[in-house]
């Protein structure tokens, strides 16, 4: 018996939505939260997990998601299932609580969306089309071009090799010559790709290249492949337009992906919204809250195989995947980028490569095991720093402007071709850094999370940083399509975790010199504070979730705050678990070379902070 959908009264408004069930289906565990409306706001109640029911014995993901609605309804005391039938809407039968409005979901299982992106050029068109892959939460298997090195045939069997779940072509500007994209067009027709799943169909392809070139496209992949053209991604040099052909790769993520997949097509029928991938959903909720916030943010979520990186700078939004950073299936490639030098450094303690490199290659192949001592709970966070801080710096390589653009600078280079290539990521004008994933929600103390984050990230002068806290951005980024309110009432009271504001002058000094003084005004009855703040040092104050305060900063003559070296500077700050950081270890942030002094910095820093108390 299938479940029905969600009436469509529920997301017109007839009936006002106030009580929803949203899930996530992931790779392992499928996730579901209940969402009801208590007074004039929506909070998250209850929650439950089941594993992932995509894979043999079941191969179907509505077991997984049916357990999951299980535990909710065990927990909450609400009927919510009746046979495999969602109940809806929501009501009260003979005192009892019974339904929901409406059901919503986004996906991971089975790997997620993977996509190959193809371009003209690899850094103008070949960019923009990664660029579009990611912010439609794929993961970019590769990305071809025609200046990319490779000969022919080398890219004919990538192209047969990698069976991606679906292709991206773009490249050439409207008006401008057909030759290269056509070109590409016949590499990939020579392959005659096969997609991942359902060997039975065409895989899908999307044309969004030069629009003189639409005619020979259809005549050369129509036959080979499930073709789609829509607007081109570079229109001009001087401008991207992404949103048509996301837009149209979600619309077959839904019809194509997810439809072979096993049991998708029951889901599909059971929501009341589209299934979205789970990273575009976290892509969304970040936009979503920066948007209404006014805020430029920085999110992370870093898990066993890929860590995501999104930011949101004015009205531009970025997301990459670093598909060889993570903290366990990938541990190892985080050694290998990083250099064992990188990660031994904020080790707190002295110790062996080969044991180093010895648990590493254990956690690889247990990845689901967790820290059991103190020791090792210190190697797998000095780890994530540099998982963090290597996926920042590829996200910033792709986070730029457009290449390959006339752009006015001075008089004197006004007719020079530059090529932008600058990073949109400017960490002086961030507001807002939040992290996911387990290393970051679930380490033992808050503080931990926001150090792991400070030392990778390098904020400078007032950032605020926060954790997911049991995960649930996916379900808010799906549930923002039928209702906003109800997303963000939820992401501000249930799942950021507030852990307060890092105040991070920029600049260098030897240590204990002056670094900047500072006076904090506190509400209530709460004295003000004054003190100096050293280069070398990091002090901790307490201030509420809840609370604000107001922090005069009187910088050293070489010390910027973001408004000159040496000028003052006065801003409310915000308080969260954790509290006021004040971060004297200068920017950039530079540890000791010699052994034994950064052993005593590293273990002057975590004391000052209680980062692991010695009880």
């Amino acid at each position: 018996m299938t479940p029905a959908p969600a009436s469509s009264t529920s997301q017109q408004g007839d009936h006002p939505l106030s009580v929803i069930i949203a899930t996530d289906c992931g790779s392992t565990t499928t996730k579901a939260i209940l969402i009801e409306k208590v007074g004039n706001e929506y909070r998250q109640t209850f929650r439950g997990e089941a594993p992932t029911t995509v894979e043999a014995p079941f191969e179907d993901v509505t077991r997984g998601v049916l357990n999951a609605f299980a535990e909710v309804e065990e927990l909450s005391g609400r009927k919510i299932l009746d046979g495999e039938r969602i109940i809806t809407p929501a009501r009260e039968e003979q005192g009892k609580k019974v339904g929901v409005d409406i059901y919503v979901s986004t996906s991971s299982a089975g790997g997620g969306l993977q996509m190959m992106v193809a371009g003209v050029v690899q850094n103008i068109s070949g960019e923009s089309a990664q660029r579009c892959a990611l912010g439609a939460g794929a993961i970019v298997m590769d990305v071809l071009a025609s200046n990319d090195g490779r000969l022919p045939h080398e890219k004919i069997e990538r192209i047969r090799r990698l069976r991606p779940d679906m292709i991206l072509l773009s490249g050439g500007t409207d008006g401008g010559t057909v030759t290269h994209v056509v070109e590409m067009a016949e590499y990939i027709a020579a392959a005659e790709p096969r997609p991942r799943l359902g060997m039975s169909y065409s895989l899908p392809l999307i044309y969004a290249g030069n629009k003189d070139a639409q005619a020979r496209i259809k005549d050369i992949l129509e036959q080979k492949t499930a073709l789609t053209l829509t607007e081109n991604l570079r229109p001009t040099p001087e401008r991207e337009n992404l949103a048509p052909a996301r837009n149209k790769i979600h619309d077959l993520f839904l019809e194509h992906v997810m439809a072979q997949a096993p049991g998708y097509k029951k889901l599909i029928d059971w929501a009341g919204a589209p299934i979205m991938p789970t990273p575009a959903a976290v892509g969304l909720i970040m936009q979503t809250i920066a948007k209404r916030e006014n805020l430029n943010l920085i999110g992370v979520d870093i898990g066993g195989a890929t860590t995501d990186v999104f930011s949101v700078f004015g009205e531009t939004f970025n997301r990459t995947v670093s598909a060889n950073l993570g903290m366990s299936y990938s541990i190892s490639n985080v050694l290998a980028e990083a250099g064992l030098a990188n990660i031994m450094r904020w080790v707190p303690f002295t110790l062996d490569e080969q044991v180093l490199r010895n648990r590493i290659k254990n956690k690889m192949i247990r990845p689901t095991t967790i820290p059991q001592t103190l020791d090792e709970l210190q190697i797998e966070q000095a780890i994530s720093r540099e998982a963090l801080r290597l996926a920042l710096i590829h996200h910033k390589s792709l986070a730029t402007g457009l290449k390959g653009v006339q752009q006015e600078r001075t008089i004197s280079d006004i007719f020079e071709q530059q090529a932008s290539g600058k990073t949109l990521i400017d960490m002086l004008k961030l507001d807002l850094i939040v992290g996911s994933g387990g290393i970051l929600s679930h380490a033992p103390r808050r503080i931990q999370s926001m150090l792991m984050m400070v030392d990778a990230y390098e904020p400078l002068g007032f950032t605020v940083l926060s954790v997911d806290s049991i995960f649930m951005m996916p379900h808010l980024g799906v549930l923002s399509t039928v209702n906003e309110q109800a997303a963000t009432d939820v992401f501000v009271r249930d799942c950021m975790v507030y852990l307060g504001t890092c105040v991070a002058p920029i600049g260098q000094g030897k240590d204990g010199e002056r670094c900047a003084d500072y006076t904090i005004t506190f509400g209530g009855n709460r004295p003000p504070e004054t003190g100096t703040l050293a280069f070398g040092d990091l002090k901790l104050l307490p201030l509420g979730t809840d609370e604000r305060a107001t922090i005069e900063l009187r910088p050293a003559k070489g010390v910027d705050m973001g408004t000159g070296k040496g000028t003052a500077v006065t801003r409310e700050v915000r308080g969260g678990v954790v509290g006021l950081l004040l971060d004297g270890r200068g920017r950039p942030l530079q540890l000791p070379g010699d052994n034994q002094a950064r052993l005593k910095a590293l273990t002057k820093w975590y004391q000052a902070v209680d980062l692991y108390p010695q009880r």
